[in-house]
């Protein structure tokens, strides 16, 4: 029986895990598979409770698990803490501790929903695009890091972006072996033209892809070319691989071809566990009210059938449930349209229940 640590969080990641909890037990039950959910406290949840953000006891539970299900962190009750204390630290020593160093975050504009992206139609339309980002390296970790007094006027502050062949190579066979799932393409994203870790991950991305993956299509694009073809001509992606920083800001400008955050899921990968959580926050203005947008966390357990189970038809059976609502009009208050159905948290969830 696959183990899932469930952990819902602070503010609305309480109401849709709970939405997702139920359609996964539902799917299992469909597919003849039974899970084992355990329950525990990340974030401000847990620093009241443990005075901690991420407890040890939570830590073991999540690397004995073959998933985590995770809803959101943080709110402004815990703002002013010290900084070691804040929420995020505690997702962010998760995902240390199970090593999860490729992000996987889809953007996928459904048909129903074209119009409320920021661009026309006819651009949008038919975009699915998987942005693989590595997660556990690069500049965000690199060391030296500092800051220094230069003189009475001057100070500088200064950070180590690098990157090692092993680090780039296991990011990279990851978004290869997804593409051989999709549309068999990989754009590598890079700086290579100034920057010599990057000429190592260009060249790294090269030879992995000659070496075992000559089946898949690959290109290479500088991270600034890249971010305009997003704009220009995104329903020609595939999957996008990128390091931490430029995953980063590639991933949110293809999140917004989609109109709402409120439908974007996320994986977490590693060698020691994954982690699956939609990209929203906690959103702590419309907690308790009923009116958040599950579908985020409930595509976020479909990743998890697909990437940690291969459990890839009930996958497609949730992915399919939600196109199946959104196409008979259903919206939550995030994506709502003038004509359409305006439902809550439960109903939506109800509705994607009675579709599978």
């Amino acid at each position: 029986m696959p183990r899932i640590l469930v952990i819902p969080g602070d503010g609305i990641g309480i109401e849709v895990t709970e939405v997702s909890v139920s359609i996964l037990k539902a799917v299992g039950e469909k597919n003849g598979v039974e899970f084992t959910l355990e329950r525990e406290l990340l974030g401000g949840c847990a620093i009241d409770e443990h005075g901690v953000p991420l407890t040890k006891e939570t830590i073991e539970k999540a690397k004995q698990s073959d998933a985590v299900l995770l809803g959101a962190v943080g709110g402004p009750k815990w703002e002013n803490l010290d900084h070691h204390l804040k929420p995020e630290r505690g997702l962010l020593e998760l995902r240390k501790q199970l090593d999860t160093y490729a992000n996987l975050r889809p953007a996928i504009v459904y048909g129903a929903l074209a119009d409320a992206s920021t661009l026309k139609r006819e651009v949008v339309e038919g975009v699915d695009i998987m942005v693989v980002r590595e997660l556990t390296s690069g500049i965000y970790f690199g060391h030296p890091r500092g800051t220094e007094r230069i003189n009475d006027l001057e100070n500088k502050a200064f950070n180590t972006l690098n990157y090692t062949t092993s680090e780039i190579e296991r990011v990279a066979k990851t978004a290869f072996e997804i593409a051989r799932k999709r549309k068999n393409k990989v754009t590598s994203i890079d700086k290579s033209n100034v920057l010599e870790s990057m000429v190592l991950w260009r060249d790294t991305v090269t030879e992995i892809h000659k070496r075992e993956f000559s089946d898949v299509a690959l290109e290479h694009l500088y991270v600034d070319n890249a971010a305009m073809q997003l704009i220009r001509r995104p329903a020609d992606f595939d999957v996008m691989l990128a390091g931490n920083m430029f995953g980063d800001i590639i991933s949110d400008e293809a999140a917004q071809l989609t109109g709402s955050l409120g439908m974007l899921p996320s994986a977490s990968i590693g060698n020691k566990g994954a982690i699956y959580e939609p990209v929203h926050g906690s959103a702590p203005d419309i907690a308790g009210k009923g009116i958040a947008n599950p579908i985020a966390s409930i595509l976020s357990m479909a990743m998890m059938m697909r990437y940690s189970f291969d459990m890839d038809g009930a996958a497609a059976q949730v992915e399919e449930a939600v196109t199946k609502v959104l196409d008979k009009g259903c919206r939550t208050s995030d994506i709502y349209e003038e004509g359409k159905t305006r439902v809550g948290t439960e109903e939506m969830g109800s509705l994607i229940l009675n579709e599978l």
